[in-house]
C-alpha cells in the first residue's frame, strides 16, 4: 500500500530499533512494519493487514490489546495528576493502591514494593538492594551473583551481565566480574542424553555445588532465576529442580531473585511462578504483567527478612541512596491497578492455565512426531517447538540456516500468525496473551505445523 507520507523513510533514517541488525535495516533489507491499532489477540499494520499475535508483544499484553478499562484509568489519571515523584515519603493514590494490590497477590513472606519502570532496572534495583544489605550485615564481601546460563534479566550493565545469553556479552565488555553463571535446567540439551530428569536435577545441584565452593559461599550473594527460562529457550524446569536448588541456597546463606518479569501475574496459570515451582524468594522482579505493557511500569518485591535489614540501614545511614525519577509513575500505577481488577473479574489467570494446556497439548500432538522436532514444551502460556536435524541423535541444524526464522516468517506470511525465533536455537516460541480462545489456539498450532511442513518437509 502506498502512503502519502514520509514515514517509512523517517523511521530508516531515525529510529534506532533495539535487537536489530541495524545496517541491514538502515539498507532497507529488513522487513518494516508500523503497528497501527490492536484489540483482543489481534494487532494491525497500517496497511491494513491483521495479524494474531501469539507472544502477545514480548510476552506482556497478558490480558489483550484494547482493554478500554484500562486506557480509560490512564485517561483519568493524566488528567487529575500526570506525574509526581515518589522521594522522601510522597505517594499517589494510584501507586499506594497498587502496592497493596500486589502485596495481597504475592507470597505471604513479601513486605514492600519499589516500583521502577522495565524489567532491566527492577534487577538493577535488585542487586544494590542485595549489596547494601549485606554491607549493614557487616558482610562486604559477599557480593557476587549466581545467575544461570539462558536466563534473561535485563539488557543494562549488571542485568545484562546476569543475562546469560552470548548476543548480550559480545562486545559490551559483559558479563562484569561480579556475575558468575551455573548450568541451565534445560533437560532437552543436558550433555549426557542417558539421564534421567532426576539424574540431571541432581548433576544441576552438583554444578552449583561446585561453583560455590570454588568462588567460596561468603562472597556470594544472591542466585537469581527465572520460575521457568523465558527468552533462552521457553523451558519449564525438570521436576524438583527449584526445591533442590533452593535447598542449596539456604544452605549458604544466599538470597534468592525469583525473576518473574514473564511469569508473574498469571502466565504459568499461577499468581506467581514461584508458588507453582516452591520457590522461597527474597525478592521478586515483576514488570510485563503488572499493566500488561498499557504503560511502562516494574517493581521489585521485598521480603520482610531483606526488609527489616533496609531499615536498619536507614537508621544506621540517613535516606537509602537509591531512586528513580518515574519511580512509582501515577499512569503507570493507574494502568496497574485497572490491570490487576481486569485480570481478576476475567478469570484470566485461570484461563491462561486452561488455555495453556490446551494449546501445549494441542501442539504436541500435531507435531512431536515430526522428523524434525525434537521437543515440544511448555507451562500454562508458554509454548516451544525446538527443532532438530536429526531427532534420534538430537543433532541440531547449524545456525546459518536459520530455521525458526525461517518458520515464524512462513507462519506470518501464510497464516498472519507472530511467533517468535528465538535466540540461540531453532526454537519457536509461543506467549498469547491470556484472553486467547480455542479456536485461536487452534490457528497458532495449524499455522505451526504448516509453517513446519513447508519449510522442512
Amino acid at each position: 500500500m502506498l502512503h502519502n507520507d514520509q514515514l517509512e523513510q523517517w523511521d530508516r533514517d531515525n529510529f534506532f530499533h533495539p535487537s536489530t541488525h541495524l545496517a541491514e535495516f538502515a539498507r532497507g533489507n529488513l522487513p518494516q512494519r508500523v503497528i497501527k491499532g490492536a484489540s483482543g489477540c489481534h494487532i494491525e499494520d497500517r496497511d491494513g493487514n491483521r495479524m494474531l499475535d501469539a507472544f502477545a508483544g514480548l510476552y506482556c499484553v497478558n490480558v489483550g490489546y484494547g482493554r478500554p478499562e484500562i486506557a480509560e484509568a490512564i485517561a483519568d489519571q493524566a488528567k487529575e495528576l500526570a506525574y509526581y515523584h515518589s522521594y522522601v515519603g510522597h505517594g499517589t493514590e494510584a501507586s499506594i493502591t497498587l502496592a497493596k494490590m500486589v502485596l495481597d497477590r504475592a507470597p505471604d513472606n513479601m513486605s514492600k514494593v519499589y516500583f521502577g519502570l522495565s524489567g532491566s532496572d527492577a534487577n538493577e534495583t535488585n542487586i544494590k538492594l542485595i549489596w547494601y544489605y549485606n554491607n549493614i550485615l557487616g558482610r562486604p564481601e559477599k557480593k557476587k551473583i549466581i545467575s544461570r546460563w539462558r536466563g534473561y534479566h535485563g539488557s543494562g550493565l549488571m542485568t545484562g551481565s546476569l543475562t546469560g545469553l552470548g548476543l548480550f556479552h559480545a562486545k559490551f565488555d559483559l558479563p562484569l566480574a561480579q556475575v558468575v553463571h551455573t548450568e541451565a535446567p534445560y533437560y532437552f540439551r543436558r550433555a549426557d542424553l542417558d539421564q534421567s530428569e532426576a539424574e540431571f536435577v541432581a548433576h544441576c545441584v552438583a554444578e552449583l555445588e561446585d561453583l560455590i565452593a570454588r568462588e567460596g559461599a561468603d562472597t556470594i550473594a544472591a542466585f537469581i532465576g527465572e520460575p521457568a527460562l523465558g527468552t533462552g529457550g521457553i523451558v519449564p524446569p525438570p521436576a524438583g529442580y527449584w526445591p533442590a536448588i533452593q535447598a542449596v541456597l539456604d544452605k549458604h546463606d544466599i538470597l534468592l531473585i525469583a525473576d518473574e518479569v514473564v511469569t508473574g501475574f498469571g502466565r504459568l496459570g499461577t499468581m506467581f511462578g514461584s508458588e507453582l515451582y516452591g520457590m522461597r524468594p527474597d525478592i521478586i522482579t515483576i514488570a510485563k504483567g503488572l499493566t500488561s505493557a498499557y504503560a511502562p511500569l516494574s517493581g521489585s518485591i521485598v521480603s520482610d527478612k531483606v526488609w527489616d535489614v533496609l531499615e536498619r540501614g536507614t537508621d544506621e545511614n540517613g535516606p537509602i541512596g537509591h531512586g528513580w525519577t518515574y519511580s512509582a509513575h501515577p499512569i503507570g500505577a493507574a494502568a496497574g491497578v485497572a490491570n490487576l481488577n481486569l485480570i481478576d473479574t476475567l478469570g484470566l489467570v485461570q484461563n491462561a492455565g486452561e488455555m495453556g494446556a490446551y494449546l501445549n497439548t494441542a501442539m504436541r500432538d500435531a507435531l512431536a512426531d515430526h522428523p524434525n522436532v525434537g521437543d515440544v514444551r511448555g507451562e500454562g502460556l508458554l509454548c516451544a517447538v525446538e527443532l532438530v536435524q536429526d531427532k534420534d541423535t538430537r543433532t541440531f541444524f547449524d545456525a546459518s540456516a536459520k530455521i525458526a526464522p525461517q518458520i515464524a516468517a512462513q507462519m506470518l506470511a501464510q497464516d498472519s500468525v507472530i511467533a517468535r525465533a528465538m535466540p540461540q536455537g531453532d526454537i519457536i516460541g509461543f506467549a498469547p496473551p491470556f484472553c486467547l480462545s480455542k479456536p485461536e489456539a487452534d490457528l497458532v498450532v495449524a499455522a505451526t505445523k504448516r509453517a513446519v511442513d513447508a519449510v522442512l518437509g
